[in-house]
C-alpha cells in the first residue's frame, strides 16, 4: 500500500477546554504523538482535526494524551457529536449549580469578613463556609492546575488555585496559630473572604462564557434533517421502502406528493412542481418534467415521478452544503482568543512575581522577613487573580446581546461582535432579504364592462386559480379572496403544462395563463400595453381569456421591502460597498437592483456560487458580511466574516448566522454594525480595567514603597482591589445598555 494511502483526516469532538489555552495544549499534546502530521483545534466548535499516519498510530493514542493534561476526546464516530452535546450540558449545568451555591455560601463570609470580623468564632465560621467552596466547588481548578504542572504547563486554573489554596491554607494558619504573629507585633489576618470570593467570580466568568458561545451545532443537525430517512426504491417485484443509506446509484426512486427527495438525480417519468428554495432561494416552485434534475432536500409538491439516483449520501449537493458550512464555521476563531493570549503570558508572570517577591523578602527584609514576605508574596496572587480578566468579554457580550435584542438584532455570539464594526463589504441575498420572499400580486387589471358580468369573471378566474397547482395561483387566490370573491362553480378543469389552466362555465371556455396561451384573442391596447410594461419590471403576467378576448391581466412579483432602498443607502453612507446576489434570472435581478440602487449584483447564482463570491471578495483583503434568509444561503452565511439572517427566514439560515434581524427589517443593519464597534471597544475598555489594578497593585503588593514610606500592601486591600476590578468590568459592560445606536 503506498505511503499516502495510509494519511488519513478524522475530525474528533474535545471535552473540557475552557479557554483558546486549552486548544494549545491539546494540540501540542496530540502534535507530539508519532505519527501525527498536523493537529488543528477549533475552540468555537471544541473539535480537533488531526492528519495522521493510520500505521504509526491511532485515536486512542491521542485520547491518552489529552486525558493526561486533563482533556478528553469522543471516538465515537456515529453519535460523537450528540455525546459532546449531552456532556456539555451537563457541564454547563454542573457549572451552574456550583455558581449559585458557593455565592449562597460565600455571601455570610463577605459579610463577617468585611463588617463582623470582631464576633466571637468569625474565623471558624468563615473557614467552614470558605472550606466547601474552595476544596469542593472550586476543586477543578485544583486538578486541571495538578494536571498541567504534571507536564510543566500554567493556565489560568493555575493562577486561581495558587491564590485561592495559599490565601485559603495562610488564613487557616492564622486562625489556630495566631500567637505566632501576636509574638512578631503583626495582626493575624484571615483572607477566606478573598479566597470565596475568587471562585465564585471566576467561576460565574466561566458560566457567562459558556452561554455566549452555546448552540453551535444545531444548524447542521437541522441541514441534515432535510433528507428522508427512508425511500421507495422501485424493484421487479413493486415498490419497496428502503433505508437512505442503502441507495445506490442509478436506483429509481418514486417520490410522491408532499415527500421530500431523498438524493440527486434526473426524472424519467412523470411531472411535478418541486420548491427548490433550499437551492435556489426563489420562491416559485419549478415544474420537473422528464430529463430533469431533482435534487435532495427539495420538496415535491401536489405531484408524484420517478427519477434516477445520481448522486448519493456525500456527492449530493445537500450532502455538500452540509460540508461547506461545518468548514466555514470550523475555519473562525472568538474574540476571547485575545484574553487567553494575554493570560497565557500573564499567568507564568504572576507566578514569577511571587516567588520573587518571597526571595527578595528572604534576602533583604530583616528582622520579619519570612512573614512579611509571606503577605507580600500572598497579596502578589490575590489582587492578581484574573477573575476581572475571566468577566472582561462575557459581560460586555452579555449586555451587547441584550441592548441588541431590546432593538431586535439577535446577536449569537462573540464572534459577531469582534467582526461586525471591521465590515467594509456586505453581500445581500434578494428573496426574502431585499424582497418580502413571497409571490404577491402587484396589479389585476380588468376590462371594462357591466359591473354583472365583471363579478362573474372574478367568479370564474378565483375557481381555476383555487383548482390550479401552480404556485403562482395562490398569490390570485389570495387576491381575489380580499375582495370577498366566491368561486364559481366550473366544470371541465384541465391543466396544461407549463402554459396554464383551462375550464367551461356555463358552455363557455375559459383560460388562465401564461403568454403561450394567447392564440389570436383580442387584447385591448390598454391592457397589452399595461402587460408589456410590467413584463419590462421583471414582474410575471398571468392572462385570463374567454373564446373571444382578454378580460384580464395579473401581474404577480416579489415586493421590495419598504427599508430595502434606504437601509442600501445608509450602508452606502458608512462606506460599505453594497452587493447582490441571487438565483433569480438576469432581468428580475437588474430590476430589483436598479430599484434600491445597487450598482453591483449577479443573477442565476447556486448556493456554491454564493460562497465562492464572498471567498473572492475575502482574498481582496475585505470583511465581508453576508445577509441572507434561505437555506441556499447557509454555506455563504457561514463562509462571511460576519453573517446575517432574516428573522422570517429558514431555521438553517437563522442557525447558520451571527446576527438575526428578528423584523427582517434591513434598516436594522446599520444599527446592528453600530453595536458592534462599541460592543468591543467596551470589551477594550474592560481589558484595561482588568489589568490596571494588577499593574499599580502588583509592584506595591511586592512591597516597593517598604522601603521608602514603610507601607506594605494588606491582603484584604488586595481583595477589595481584586473586587473594584471586577465591578469596574461590569459596570462599562453596563454603560452599553444606552449607548446611542444611531450613526
Amino acid at each position: 500500500m503506498d505511503s499516502h494511502e495510509n494519511i488519513k483526516t478524522i475530525s474528533i469532538p474535545v471535552l473540557g477546554m475552557t479557554c483558546a489555552g486549552c486548544a494549545v495544549s491539546v494540540e501540542s499534546m496530540i502534535g507530539a504523538q508519532e505519527g501525527v502530521k498536523q493537529a488543528a483545534v477549533n475552540y468555537a466548535t471544541q473539535k480537533v482535526s488531526v492528519t495522521y499516519d493510520q500505521e504509526a498510530t491511532k485515536p486512542e493514542n491521542f485520547q491518552k494524551a489529552v486525558q493526561s493534561v486533563g482533556y478528553d476526546l469522543i471516538l465515537d464516530t456515529e453519535k460523537g457529536d450528540e455525546l459532546q452535546e449531552e456532556v456539555q450540558a451537563g457541564a454547563y449545568n454542573s457549572l451552574k449549580k456550583r455558581t449559585i451555591i458557593s455565592g449562597i455560601l460565600a455571601l455570610p463570609v463577605v459579610m463577617i469578613g468585611m463588617f463582623f470580623m470582631d464576633m466571637p468564632y468569625a474565623n471558624y465560621m468563615m473557614m467552614v463556609l470558605t472550606a466547601p467552596i474552595v476544596f469542593y466547588f472550586g476543586k477543578s481548578f485544583f486538578i486541571n492546575a495538578y494536571k498541567q504542572a504534571q507536564h510543566s504547563k500554567a493556565n489560568m486554573d493555575t493562577l486561581v488555585a495558587l491564590s485561592t489554596g495559599i490565601a485559603f491554607l495562610f488564613s487557616l494558619f492564622n486562625t489556630f496559630f495566631p500567637e505566632f504573629w501576636h509574638h512578631r507585633g503583626l495582626h493575624p489576618h484571615v483572607y477566606y473572604e478573598a479566597a470565596a470570593v475568587v471562585i465564585v467570580f471566576i467561576m460565574l466568568g466561566k458560566l457567562l462564557e459558556e452561554r455566549a458561545k452555546s448552540n453551535t451545532s444545531s444548524a447542521i443537525k437541522k441541514l441534515i434533517g432535510l433528507q428522508p430517512k427512508t425511500v421507495l426504491l422501485i424493484t421487479d417485484q413493486g415498490e419497496k421502502e428502503i433505508s437512505i443509506a442503502d441507495v445506490k446509484r442509478g436506483d429509481q426512486i418514486l417520490v410522491r406528493s408532499g415527500e421530500k427527495i431523498a438524493v440527486d438525480g434526473k426524472v424519467y417519468e412523470g411531472s411535478s412542481y418541486v420548491d427548490e428554495s433550499m437551492i435556489t432561494g426563489e420562491p416559485v416552485a419549478i415544474l420537473k418534467r422528464e430529463a430533469d434534475k431533482v435534487f435532495a432536500g427539495t420538496i415535491n409538491q401536489k405531484g408524484s415521478f420517478r427519477f434516477i439516483a445520481e448522486k448519493v449520501g456525500s456527492e449530493t449537493m445537500l450532502a455538500q452544503i452540509i460540508k461547506l458550512v461545518q468548514e466555514a464555521q470550523g475555519s473562525k476563531a472568538p474574540v476571547q482568543k485575545l484574553v487567553d493570549k494575554i493570560a497565557g503570558i500573564f499567568v507564568p508572570i504572576v507566578m514569577l512575581i511571587a516567588v520573587v517577591t518571597l526571595g527578595v523578602w528572604l534576602l533583604l527584609g530583616g528582622e520579619n522577613a519570612f512573614s512579611q514576605g509571606m503577605l507580600a508574596m500572598v497579596t502578589v496572587l490575590v489582587i492578581a487573580c484574573p477573575c476581572a480578566l475571566g468577566l472582561a468579554t462575557p459581560t460586555a457580550i452579555m449586555v451587547g446581546i441584550g441592548r441588541g435584542a431590546e432593538n431586535g438584532i439577535l446577536i449569537k455570539d462573540a464572534d459577531a461582535l469582534e467582526s461586525g464594526y471591521k465590515v467594509d463589504a456586505i453581500v445581500l441575498d434578494k428573496t426574502g432579504t431585499i424582497t418580502e420572499g413571497k409571490p404577491e400580486v402587484t396589479e389585476l387589471i380588468w376590462v371594462e364592462g357591466p359591473a354583472a358580468a365583471l363579478a362573474l369573471y372574478k367568479q370564474i378566474f378565483l375557481a381555476m386559480e383555487q383548482n390550479s397547482e401552480h404556485p403562482l395561483a395562490a398569490a390570485i387566490v389570495d387576491e381575489l379572496k380580499k375582495q370577498s370573491i366566491t368561486a364559481a362553480l366550473i366544470t371541465n378543469f384541465e391543466s396544461l403544462t407549463g402554459k396554464g389552466v383551462s375550464a367551461d362555465y356555463d358552455s363557455q371556455l375559459y383560460w388562465a395563463g401564461s403568454h403561450k396561451l394567447l392564440s389570436g384573442q383580442t387584447i385591448s391596447s390598454e391592457l397589452e400595453q399595461r402587460a408589456q410594461s410590467l413584463q419590462a419590471k421583471a414582474q410575471t403576467v398571468i392572462y385570463f381569456f374567454d373564446e373571444s378576448r382578454v378580460l384580464a391581466v395579473a401581474a404577480i412579483a416579489d415586493k421590495i421591502k419598504q427599508a430595502s432602498k434606504s437601509a442600501v443607502a445608509a450602508l452606502q453612507k458608512q462606506g460599505i460597498t453594497v452587493y447582490m446576489l441571487t438565483g433569480d434570472n438576469q432581468q428580475t435581478a437588474a430590476a430589483v437592483a436598479g430599484e434600491v440602487g445597487i450598482d453591483r449584483f449577479q443573477a442565476e447564482v447556486l448556493p456554491s456560487d454564493k460562497a465562492d463570491f464572498i471567498k473572492q471578495l475575502q482574498s481582496e483583503g475585505k470583511v465581508v458580511a453576508m445577509i441572507g434568509d434561505g437555506i441556499n444561503d447557509s454555506q455563504a452565511l457561514a463562509q462571511a466574516n460576519l453573517s446575517i439572517a432574516m428573522g422570517r427566514g429558514s431555521d438553517i439560515a437563522i442557525d447558520v448566522a451571527k446576527i438575526t434581524l428578528m423584523s427582517s427589517d434591513l434598516e436594522q443593519v446599520p444599527k446592528a454594525l453600530l453595536l458592534s464597534k462599541k460592543t468591543v471597544q467596551t470589551i477594550r475598555q474592560n481589558l484595561f480595567w482588568a489589568f490596571i489594578y494588577n499593574l499599580i497593585g502588583i509592584p506595591i503588593a511586592a512591597g516597593l514603597l517598604y522601603p521608602f514610606n514603610g507601607f506594605l500592601l494588606n491582603p484584604m486591600i488586595a481583595g477589595a482591589a481584586m473586587a473594584l476590578s471586577s465591578v469596574s468590568v461590569v459596570s462599562n459592560s453596563l454603560r452599553l445598555k444606552f449607548a446611542s445606536l444611531i450613526s
